[in-house]
């Protein structure tokens, strides 16, 4: 996991034509696309709706709020008072919700999902600015204050072990986007695509079908009622293109993970859930051991894998 914003790698391929039908009856709308970010990636909202401009305009100030949950990078931000505090009270129910299910994740890949890894990301991440490799001393601090098991929750507070800090930069853009899927579905929403750097639809196409999602290694994903996500171990390196290691780190190597695997691709009903299991998954040897980390979750399915 990262605490800087995994480079995309899938994208969208569909036209803004005019669409039968769509979100009126009777009426002729074109497919309005609203484009902003989300924790600093590339979000997209696709819907077909008279009020599209007003719609988008209450999707961007809810990324907005949500912002001020889960960015590392906004010094006032739930999660970076709980970083520098160590203790939180009275948190967000969004942070209580993202770590609810990071700690479902965490357990059901044996620890390999793992939000405590930003003290050693900031360790890896300052050695490559440096342009050296990081220092035994250092990963040898940076491990003895990460563990789940230092993380206690409650409804009226989060504490953390003394030194340790959190990211969820590889579950939170996922449960951005099942938030604001949330708060459409309760205007009566439906055929509209969400993209916070994770992909949640609801319902389908409005011209037709499904909403149809092509990934960067090739072949594509038909979505509908579904959330998808796609990790890639290369996408963004501690270092200079692919001569850096992965972003991705392993909690008990404490190391980036090996870069086995171009691209893994997983959907689930959840943004958030799939988010946090495709990030894992690159952390697995093994296709078969994936299968068996997403068996674990209702729904899930693993869309596509390759190699380096």
């Amino acid at each position: 996991m990262s605490t800087i914003s995994r480079r995309r790698v899938l994208t969208i391929f569909a036209a803004a034509t005019a669409l039968p039908a769509a979100a009126l009856a009777g009426s002729d709308l074109p497919l309005h696309t609203w484009q902003g970010r989300a924790l600093g990636a590339r979000a997209t909202l696709r819907l077909a709706h008279a009020d599209a401009p007003a719609i988008s305009a209450r999707v961007a100030a809810e990324i907005d709020r949500l912002e001020d949950v889960f960015s590392l990078f906004r010094p006032e931000s739930a999660l970076s008072r709980l970083n520098r505090q160590g203790t939180l009270e009275t948190p967000p129910f969004e942070l209580l919700q993202c770590l609810s299910l990071a700690g479902r994740v965490h357990d059901a890949t044996e620890g390999r999902f793992d939000p405590t890894v930003q003290p050693l990301w900031r360790v890896h991440a300052e050695a490559a600015i440096a342009g050296r490799a990081p220092s035994a001393a250092d990963l040898d601090r940076a491990r003895a204050v990460m563990g789940w098991d230092g993380v206690e929750i409650a409804p009226d507070r989060i504490t953390l072990r003394p030194g340790a800090a959190l990211t969820l930069n590889g579950i939170a853009q996922g449960v951005i986007a099942d938030r604001i899927a949330d708060l459409l579905a309760a205007e009566g929403l439906d055929h509209v695509l969400i993209d916070t750097g994770e992909f949640r639809a609801l319902g389908g196409d409005p011209r037709g079908g499904d909403w149809p999602v092509r990934l960067a290694a090739g072949g594509e994903v038909p979505l509908r009622s579904r959330a998808l996500a796609t990790s890639a171990p290369r996408g963004t390196t501690f270092g200079e293109g692919l001569s850096g290691e992965s972003h991705i780190l392993d909690p008990k190597r404490g190391a980036p993970v090996p870069a086995r695997w171009r691209e893994i691709s997983v959907s689930a009903r959840s943004a958030g859930l799939a988010d946090a299991l495709s990030t894992a998954a690159c952390l697995y040897p093994t296709e078969a051991g994936i299968r068996a980390a997403l068996g674990r979750f209702s729904g899930c399915r693993l869309e596509s894998i390759s190699r380096s």
